[in-house]
């Protein structure tokens, strides 16, 4: 592909231009160029198309669509000219002729292509255009799209191309599209791991995700990506979504100073708190140092938050930790159930037989919980263990979590201090907890108190610490 010298492509980016499938999903730091290189391959696609089906561009309103993708300095008439001035693109922001809605005529040598412009702010113009089959659908921004115009709108389209900053994980744009694709081989490792697990082991054929970065756009001088850099405060969701490319709530965060490259650990390292790992492995393994070669778990607990509902992403979460003699708690890992996802949902007796299957899992692994946690908001689950063991026995005591015991506001401080000390870690197999952590916010119309939502794992953890908050913390 000849390169352009005022748009100079990456690999990547040419990479991307050439490639074809159904559905393109453009992920990524803000300024990576994503809308600016899939606004010539949308208008490729168009071109190259032999049919008369119209197409639409749509975005937040239409006067954020002229300003991001038609009058930008990269946009249609800089690339594709304008009509009147000999080249390919003729808008009619109020419509022209027979077509009312505002759109474009592409002038092409297969014909001319009309395609709508539309805001999903303007419910009863989308709705007008959707009457029928489209040929290719652009979606700009897709992570603020409405929901009910993208849905409509897909089902309809033989092409869809969709550029996006992240954002709330939780949303329904990537629990329903876009983590049902799959980057191409070339690149399936070429973004953050805690993105590619959250897109679904099962994916939809020909949808692709993309995943770029400042360093992909080769139009981006160092001075501005410099300027950009500097905008943002270090630390923040902002600087999280838009600098780092990354998921999670842009504000109003509970647990603000959580950093998965600070406190999320693999598994093997681990492992190396276990005591009778500890008196056989040699002291200089790459995890010991002189603060910690002695240091060992001494306790192992677990806890059990559930939720039964078939109408809601909310979860039955359980969760299984150690504590070591030095104060650290670690998550060594999670087991998570959403009924709304399940043909058959589980029942309270159903809960009783897949915990005691992970506590087993857990002390043939790790070790003996003996004691664990239940919310003893769930009596009917918990009327459930107490029968299992009349009837079946087991070594395991199930007790009421001691929810009273510490008030929820007290339990996110206590947490925060433990992050900002570095003494609460997590197993980086445990991608729902870290997922929560990564959205949990607070109340937008009240102070000091978080949302009920989002919140089943960490609602687990915290039951299954609360009993030994007195053992964690930073120790000599």
């Amino acid at each position: 592909m000849e390169q352009n010298e005022t748009f100079p492509l990456s690999e990547k980016y040419i990479d991307f231009l050439k490639y074809e499938c159904s559905t393109e999903f453009l992920e990524g730091t803000t300024s990576a160029g994503k809308t600016t290189v899939a606004i010539p391959k949308f208008m490729f696609k168009l071109a190259n198309y032999d049919g008369e089906k119209t197409s639409i561009i749509a975005g937040l309103d239409l006067g954020t669509i002229e300003k991001n993708i038609i009058n930008s300095e990269y946009g249609l008439i800089a690339v594709f000219g304008d009509y009147e001035k000999g080249g390919a693109i003729e808008y009619h922001a109020k419509g022209a002729k027979n077509i009312q809605l505002p759109h474009i005529i592409f002038h092409t040598p297969k014909g001319n292509k009309v395609i709508y412009v539309l805001g999903y702010d303007n419910k009863a113009r989308w709705k007008k255009a959707l009457g029928g089959q489209c040929y290719g659908l652009f979606i700009d921004e897709f992570n603020i799209a409405d929901m009910e115009f993208v849905r409509e709108a897909f089902m309809r389209a033989d092409y869809r191309i969709c550029t996006m900053n992240p954002d709330d994980p939780n949303k329904e744009c990537y629990t329903q599209y876009v983590n049902k694709s799959k980057p191409i081989e070339k690149y399936k490792n070429d973004a953050p791991l805690e993105l590619l697990s959250m897109l679904n082991e099962e994916k939809v054929d020909d949808w692709t995700w993309w995943y770029f970065t400042f360093e992909h756009n080769k139009s981006l001088t160092l001075e501005k990506k410099k300027k950009i850099i500097e905008s943002v405060p270090v630390g923040t969701k902002l600087w999280k979504n838009k600098i780092k490319g990354l998921r999670g709530k842009s504000t109003g965060l509970v647990f603000i100073n959580f950093d998965r490259k600070k406190h999320c650990i693999s598994k093997e390292e681990a492992k190396t708190y276990l005591k009778e790992n500890f008196e056989t492995v040699q002291l200089n393994i790459k995890y010991r140092t002189k603060k910690n070669e002695n240091e060992h778990f001494i306790h192992f607990t677990s806890a059990l938050d559930t939720a039964y509902s078939s109408l809601t992403p909310d979860t039955i979460a359980m969760s299984f930790a150690g504590i070591t003699n030095k104060g650290k708690y670690i998550l060594l890992d999670e087991r998570v159930y959403n009924n709304a996802n399940l043909d058959e949902p589980l029942a309270p007796s159903d809960t009783v037989k897949n915990y005691i299957d992970f506590l087993e899992r857990n002390r043939k692994e790790w070790g003996l919980a003996k004691n664990t946690f239940i919310d003893n908001a769930d009596q009917a689950t918990i009327k459930e263990f107490a029968k299992y063991k009349r009837q079946t026995g087991c070594i395991y005591i199930f007790n009421d979590a001691w929810k009273s015991k510490m008030k929820i506001i007290d339990r996110i401080n206590t947490q925060l201090g433990w992050f900002k000390d570095e003494c609460y870690f997590i197993v980086d197999d445990c991608i729902n907890y870290c997922n929560e952590l990564d959205v949990y916010s607070w109340k937008e119309d009240k102070d000091n108190e978080p949302e009920d939502k989002n919140d089943h794992m960490i609602n687990s953890c915290q039951y299954s610490w609360i009993p030994f908050v007195n053992k964690i913390g930073i120790k000599g």
